[in-house]
């Protein structure tokens, strides 16, 4: 990772925004964005740099990319999506989960690998409300930074225990986040029907 700090320490919170944008709308980074975050966190702790800056930089170039990424979805449709390389399994599996579970689907998919890249686009493509998308894309955006900081942040040199359990643990983690969607959906749509 010493190119990486070479590299924030020459460009600053631009490059922060930037591969974070850049990774949301997924453009191919040589680094994963869960990974970047815990990285930035470790950094924090170090001093190197502000951890309230990073956070807000970190928020915004994630809200940027998921914007960015809903509105080429809304304009170009899904044969953009193809072009992506996105596998037509996960574009079919990201329009049901988005159509069963809506807002939190899209909170909670920057936390699943694969599918933030795609909740957006679908979330265009399909028109969903963009005043909700935002509303939903943003405390998503600042639920997951705040976390993977958080981990770098408290996890000091041992930050990069982060990368070994995303590479080996990936598939339970995702079936955990879909899990809790499912649960926080149910639960939302009972409390909803026993108000009404």
């Amino acid at each position: 990772m010493g190119v990486w700090h070479d590299i924030i320490g020459q460009f600053g919170y631009i490059v922060i925004f930037l591969f974070l944008s850049l990774g949301i709308v997924g453009v191919p980074i040589p680094i994963p964005d869960e990974v970047l975050l815990t990285y930035l966190g470790y950094i924090t702790s170090l001093g190197e740099i502000s951890f309230t800056v990073t956070f807000i930089v970190a928020v915004s170039g994630s809200i940027c990319g998921i914007t960015l990424s809903y509105f080429l979805g809304m304009k170009l449709g899904e044969p953009f999506i193809q072009k992506l390389f996105i596998k037509r399994r996960t574009v079919i599996r990201t329009k049901r989960l988005l159509q069963k579970y809506g807002s939190f689907l899209i909170i909670f998919s920057y936390f699943i690998p694969g599918i933030r890249h795609v909740a957006a686009y679908i979330s265009g493509v399909t028109r969903y409300s963009i005043k909700h998308f935002l509303l939903f894309a943003s405390a998503g955006a600042i639920m997951w930074v705040i976390i993977f900081l958080s981990i770098g942040n408290r996890l000091g040199t041992n930050w990069n225990i982060i990368a070994y359990l995303f590479r080996k643990y990936s598939i339970s983690i995702f079936a955990i986040i879909i899990l809790i969607i499912v649960i926080s959906a149910t639960i939302y749509r009972y409390r909803k029907q026993s108000m009404s």
